[in-house]
């Protein structure tokens, strides 16, 4: 099996240059090692997949060089914590949290997706956190989907990420799922203001679930494809693979 970090060095190396593919190696080796360590839940090809489109998401220009890093795994129960928050600067776990997904995209898993109005379901992808705001839900924080088709039209539905009384790890254990939001990312009441404002302003969040279309169209992922391509046209050159 590819070591799940294999790809995200190979996109590192074609960034900066195929000479620095040690020193790119070494560093995204080190990182990823320790985000694991500390978020023992987070599968690690889904945190590949979260660094991998932050890199490219710079490299195109679409985002700032982001120092934190949200990660939602949508493929586990709402009953588990499946949002992570990094300072990636400091190679530091900040939180690991329950989110609620939308209403319309399945009971206590997720298994429906969209970009559409109206639709109440979650959107995957990579987005870019704007300024906060007070609204109906209080403490809020605007975001930008960066992935056409997939999470572009964040802004006209109003996906934000927002406290709700309804994201209740023990409501949840009881009810077997957490409370839905209208597509929102929301989180703990309690927990909100200080999680958002890690996250505000021209910071990260990758919302992942194993969509073979995310996977295969997601711009953000561009680099990734990229270099998995340019890994095997390499690998088939004399037979073996590149070191």
């Amino acid at each position: 099996m590819r070591a799940p970090i294999q790809t995200l060095c190979l996109a590192l190396a074609l960034l900066s240059g195929l000479s620095a593919w040690p020193g790119a190696c070494a560093h995204a080796g080190e990182l990823a090692s320790r985000l694991l360590q500390q978020a023992p839940g987070l599968k690690p090809e889904v945190l590949e997949l979260a660094l991998s489109a932050r890199l490219c998401a710079q490299r195109s220009g679409q985002a700032p060089k982001a120092s934190r890093l949200a990660v939602i795994d949508y493929s586990l129960p709402s009953t588990e914590p499946r949002l992570w928050v990094f300072d990636l600067p400091r190679k530091r776990l900040l939180y690991a949290e329950h989110v609620a997904h939308g209403r319309g995209s399945g009971e206590n898993l997720a298994t429906e997706f969209s970009n559409i109005e109206g639709s109440h379901q979650t959107s995957l992808g990579l987005f870019v956190t704007d300024q906060t705001y007070h609204g109906a839900n209080g403490y809020s924080l605007r975001m930008d989907g960066l992935d056409p088709g997939f999470n572009d039209l964040a802004r006209v539905r109003a996906i934000v990420m927002h406290g709700a009384p309804y994201v209740d790890p023990l409501f949840a254990q009881e009810q077997g799922r957490l409370g839905r939001s209208l597509g929102c990312p929301a989180v703990r009441s309690d927990v909100a203001r200080p999680l958002i404002n890690h996250l505000r302003d021209g910071q990260l969040l990758f919302a992942y679930y194993p969509d073979p279309q995310l996977l295969a169209q997601a711009s953000s992922l561009s680099c990734l494809r990229q270099a998995r391509a340019e890994h095997s046209g390499m690998s088939g050159v004399g037979g073996r693979a590149s070191p």
